[in-house]
């Protein structure tokens, strides 16, 4: 182990925010410091992942920037990570985060990262469970996932999360019967945001209504209207998220998002060797070859 690679773990236990964004950046980018480092951090799987979710307009960003106001008062320390969406030209995060949380980015206790969706249709990022565990290494008190703004297909957040907050506001009106399936399902709490605009009040039934129809269970999802702007209804929400943190429930979704990327990190190193050109060239001068049995017997 090289001492560029002992400073970058050290300061990833020390919570060294400079050296945790450098950390962070090689993993991202895939170069070749990331599996190191991913190999040798010490994860503090104990330190919670809160994911906020929802339609884009919901107040997302609102009710995080209340949320950490929240845990600094209880003198707790935590990071953020906002899911941006990609620059066309780059393909970096649009660092919107900047100008939402700029009020936070001097405080010692508050780490904020942009990370580029890069294309990736969960909502997240291609990366996002290698710097959740790096963050969980510099054992922060909480983590913060906020995703781009989720679809149908935008749910990996409920894998990633241990506690998955889907954020909704009073315009989503009838349309809750017919909300997407999928991003019903992901939620552990359901915040009603912009509380105090018109008919928040029969939105908020009916949507608890709705829940009221499910299984009975270990945890039943409770629904809290917030004016996250006036910080109302946030203790409320603190106090949810902190009791089914309790429980510790185990999270099936994050299995089935662990075997995933296991799948993923499989295929490309097991094929880090196989080359599209080489193939091709090989064909060119085999065009015969039978390739069913040829990549059968093929030693990756």
């Amino acid at each position: 182990m090289n001492q560029q690679l002992k400073t970058l773990l050290n300061g990833i236990e020390k919570c060294n925010f400079r050296l945790l964004a450098r950390a962070i950046s090689l993993v991202e980018n895939e170069t070749e410091y990331a599996q190191q480092i991913l190999e040798n951090i010490s994860i503090n799987f104990k330190t919670p992942v809160i994911g906020i979710t929802g339609p884009p307009g919901a107040g997302k960003s609102t009710l995080v920037n209340a949320l950490i106001k929240s845990y600094l008062n209880r003198q707790q320390k935590v990071a953020i990570l906002a899911i941006d969406p990609s620059s066309p030209f780059n393909f970096g995060a649009l660092l919107g985060d900047r100008i939402r949380m700029s009020q936070y980015y001097n405080n010692a206790n508050v780490y904020i990262r942009s990370v580029a969706s890069r294309g990736s249709l969960g909502g997240l990022s291609n990366n996002i469970l290698e710097i959740t565990d790096i963050l969980r290494a510099a054992n922060f008190d909480l983590i913060l996932v906020e995703t781009v703004g989720v679809g149908q297909s935008e749910v990996e957040i409920a894998g990633l999360a241990d506690t998955t907050i889907v954020t909704l506001v009073p315009e989503a009106g009838d349309e809750v019967q017919g909300m997407k399936a999928g991003l019903m399902e992901i939620a552990d709490i359901f915040v009603v945001n912009k509380a105090d605009r018109p008919n928040a009040s029969t939105f908020y039934q009916n949507l608890k209504k709705l829940l009221h129809n499910r299984p009975l269970a270990k945890w039943n999802v409770p629904v809290i209207k917030t004016i996250a702007t006036k910080n109302e209804g946030v203790a409320d929400l603190v106090n949810q998220i902190a009791k089914h943190n309790a429980l510790n429930l185990d999270n099936e979704k994050r299995i089935m998002l662990l075997a995933q990327k296991t799948y993923r990190l499989i295929q490309k190193y097991k094929m880090k060797n196989v080359q599209l050109d080489n193939l091709k060239n090989y064909l060119i001068a085999h065009p015969k070859t039978n390739i069913y049995h040829w990549v059968s017997t093929m030693e990756l």
